[in-house]
């Protein structure tokens, strides 16, 4: 186990910072002389944890920081990951949070990651039973192994504290070779690869971390590097990605599973958006489930699926994973990316994106509550700042919410905080 006394130099800045025109405080978690990024929040009650990656010359950590007072401030920073250097990933790769009941007052924190291996990457995981002071040393998690890259994950944990997770594995396409071009061959006269045939080899995995159920592939064709989600309650657990249907057209697809994760339903289109494009967009989608079971999924497409139209933002919603209600544009003026979403105990829902603007990006919030048919309208909700900023996390506290996201400034690039009421 390790302690905050083995943290390197860091630095925390709890000091409200004001913003311009918003009028809203904020915090900055920073580790100094690092680039800070990819950041995820996770909430439970009063009890919120951040946690980011941390980039120096030597390699890039993990660490974490815990608040108990919804966000107001927050702890000493803790290295996470016991093997220095070893974390990989973006903002679509973020580390990831589950909190689960431990009996012991604070929740149990499990926390994955994207770490380089001797043939890729693999997904690591380790475990806090003690607020988020010290984890247990780096585990790999089950079935993540191998050849080829795999990230993307996801995780949450069920009601007994099993932790499960969803990412996606290219196992098949490290075994694939293409053929070797013939002596030069330039660039531009090599054959070009069937944008459904490399999708093909794109897998999405499930299975829970200790592999007490053992990590299988569920399906195949999904987009290669966007980010996938993973939420359950009670035996119900809902996956969702972006999928690579027919003639390469790439909207968002969920699974569900009714026992457990024994077995999943066949992937469903969550909306059909008729995005085709020959590549990964790196944006998969953010997904929620509030307290009566409705499942919140917001999403990034191209506007009114009008090839080499700007991304807009989407949210649709469902009663049980299958059927989804005509999408929603939640977007502004400027081409959007990174969805988030967070359901709030009253039913409502907050959305939370980047957006391009004149200035640069910058994260955007918007709040709605669906009505008896489960429809949304949404209201543009005050950004705590407007700095250059992007890839936001959300969570819901019990007196309100909470945003995090990736902040630009000169010289530095810092984690803001920021607690909306």
């Amino acid at each position: 186990m390790r302690s905050s006394s083995a943290v390197l130099a860091f630095a925390l800045l709890c000091a409200p910072v004001v913003s311009g025109a918003q009028g809203a405080a904020s915090l900055t978690l920073a580790i100094e002389g690092r680039s800070n990024q990819n950041v995820t929040l996770a909430a439970s009650g009063q009890f919120v944890v951040a946690a980011w990656s941390a980039t120096a010359p030597a390699g890039t950590d993990l660490y974490m920081a815990t608040s108990l007072d919804g966000g107001a401030r927050f702890g000493t920073p803790v290295r996470v990951n016991s093997t220095e250097g070893e974390v990989r990933g973006d903002g679509e790769q973020a580390p990831r949070i589950a909190l689960a009941r431990s009996g012991r007052g604070l929740p149990a924190i499990t926390v994955a990651w994207m770490a380089k291996a001797a043939e890729g990457t693999r997904v690591m995981w380790a475990k806090s039973s003690d607020g988020g002071k010290t984890f247990t040393p780096g585990t790999i998690a089950a079935g993540s192994d191998g050849a080829g890259s795999r990230g993307w994950q996801s995780i949450a944990a069920d009601s007994t504290g099993r932790v499960f997770a969803l990412w996606l594995d290219h196992r098949n396409a490290a075994a694939h070779v293409m053929p070797a071009a013939a002596p030069g061959t330039k660039r531009a006269e090599m054959p070009k690869r069937d944008p459904m045939e490399v999708a093909g080899m794109s897998q999405l995995y499930f299975g829970s971390l200790d592999g007490a159920m053992p990590a299988r592939g569920l399906v195949s064709s999904v987009c290669y590097c966007c980010k996938t989600s993973l939420a359950i309650r009670g035996s119900n657990i809902y996956a969702t990605w972006r999928h690579v249907f027919e003639g390469s057209t790439r909207d968002i697809a969920m699974a569900v599973s009714t026992d457990g994760g024994k077995t999943f339903s066949a992937p469903t289109r969550v909306s059909e958006d008729h995005w085709q494009i020959d590549g990964c967009p790196d944006n998969g989608p953010g997904l929620s489930i509030d307290r009566t079971g409705r499942v919140h999924v917001t999403w990034v497409s191209v506007l009114d699926s009008k090839p080499g139209a700007p991304l807009a933002l989407y949210y649709a919603n469902s009663t049980d994973g299958k059927t989804f209600t005509p999408r929603v544009r939640v977007s502004g003026d400027g081409a959007a990316g990174h969805a988030q979403v967070s359901s709030i105990d009253d039913g409502s829902v907050l959305v939370a994106w980047d957006e391009t603007t004149a200035n640069g990006r910058r994260v955007r919030l918007a709040h709605g509550m669906p009505d008896k048919n489960g429809r949304v309208a949404f209201k543009n909700v005050a950004a705590p700042e407007d700095t250059e900023g992007l890839y936001p996390s959300i969570a819901t506290t019990s007196d309100g919410s909470i945003v995090a996201w990736v902040r630009r400034g000169a010289g530095a690039t810092t984690i803001g905080v920021a607690k909306l009421k």
